[in-house]
């Protein structure tokens, strides 16, 4: 199933500010609090679809690459994303329990939510040519970082007996605290001292791991580029990063774009720009020149009085907008090419045409709001 717009799911418009989203925020996660809705699914879903869209329009970084290519821009490719990654109601309380807390709530640790650890995330760099943008890739790599310890299964601990639920917690993860103050009885929570909010500790830890659940290890991954992506966009291939401590939530591998340069295209946006040389001769007299496109080639017609700088444009020969609508243009600029050395006769020929007021310049209207186009757009 599609994602709704992340903006149609908080009820804002795209020029809304920081505060306003917060506050949309706020109005969806109370309305659909697991704690105001116990055992209604759908309450939930609503819930981590509020949560999914608030950090992504909360963060600048993410809501501008959100603006500029839409799910595609914070998503991973292929089903990564946060349903696949585990965006789960202990990671929404692990990350904004402190914002629940202010809203009346207990951010979740009112039921007993143990912190749940999370792997960090890894960034590599991918290479790509402008044909693997044009069609979308898959790619494999293979990278160093943390990885579930095999010996036990990423938990920690050496057998069933090597866990036991915290003491001070009693296995709520929080420990309460209660004063009296000039202001009367204060009652303070905070994540506890012994387990760190785990809700359990390791006696008997995993020689092999020493209690931590995770070891250096290579992992082979393998993950899809949608096609359009551009040079400094970032997909998300969720769980793909290093692993968590004692079976937490993995981290994520972001993938950064960079494009190659390619032979004859340069690019801008879902555009492409062809440079075309043509004799004198061929502009003076127009002619049917065959041009490359990204995934094969095309006949171009050349007018008679074909100008220098004239810009052809093939509609939808272009790059494939990274949402998937459509595609963009090829722009063939045409460029005359000047002989820089000439023969005796063809000196003399030379003289002779420019003896005639054909080939005195005359430009219409057209071609002088042509070149003024040009002007400024090059100053």
């Amino acid at each position: 199933m599609s994602k709704r717009d992340y903006y149609e799911v908080l009820g804002v418009p795209k020029s809304a500010g920081a505060d306003e989203i917060k506050k949309a925020y706020r109005q969806k996660a109370i309305q659909y609090h697991p704690d105001k809705n116990p055992g209604n699914k759908e309450a939930e879903e609503q819930f981590k679809e509020a949560a999914e869209a608030y950090d992504v329009l909360s963060n600048p970084d993410k809501k501008a690459r959100y603006d500029q290519f839409g799910h595609a821009g914070v998503q991973g490719a292929g089903g990564g994303g946060y349903d696949a990654g585990g965006f789960t109601m202990d990671d929404i309380f692990s990350r904004f329990g402190d914002m629940f807390d202010s809203w009346g709530f207990s951010g979740g640790r009112s039921r007993q939510r143990q912190r749940v650890a999370r792997g960090s995330d890894i960034r590599i760099r991918v290479k790509l040519t402008l044909e693997e943008v044009a069609r979308g890739v898959e790619k494999k790599v293979k990278i160093g970082k943390a990885v579930a310890c095999r010996e036990c299964g990423g938990k920690g601990v050496k057998d069933a007996r090597g866990q036991a639920t915290c003491g001070t917690c009693r296995g709520a993860g929080v420990v309460t605290r209660v004063a009296q103050t000039v202001f009367g009885t204060m009652q303070q929570t905070s994540t506890c001292p012994t387990c760190h909010g785990e809700g359990t500790v390791i006696t008997n830890p995993c020689p092999k791991c020493h209690g931590e659940g995770t070891v250096r290890g290579d992992e082979e991954i393998t993950f899809t580029i949608p096609a359009g992506v551009q040079q400094g966009m970032q997909v998300n291939v969720a769980g793909k990063g290093n692993a968590a401590r004692r079976g937490g939530i993995n981290g994520n591998l972001l993938v950064v774009i960079e494009e190659e340069p390619h032979e004859y295209f340069q690019r801008d946006e879902s555009d492409l720009i062809y440079s075309l040389f043509v004799s004198v001769g061929q502009a003076i007299m127009g002619d049917s020149i065959e041009v490359p496109l990204i995934d094969g080639k095309a006949k171009i017609k050349i007018e008679p009085g074909t100008q220098s700088g004239r810009i052809l444009r093939l509609r939808g020969k272009g790059l494939p907008h990274v949402q998937g609508y459509g595609s963009g243009d090829l722009l063939v600029q045409v460029n005359v090419w000047i002989p820089k050395k000439l023969t005796k006769e063809e000196q003399k020929l030379l003289e002779k045409l420019n003896a005639s007021d054909n080939f005195r310049p005359n430009p219409s209207k057209e071609d002088r709001n042509f070149f003024e186009r040009m002007r400024r757009m090059l100053g």
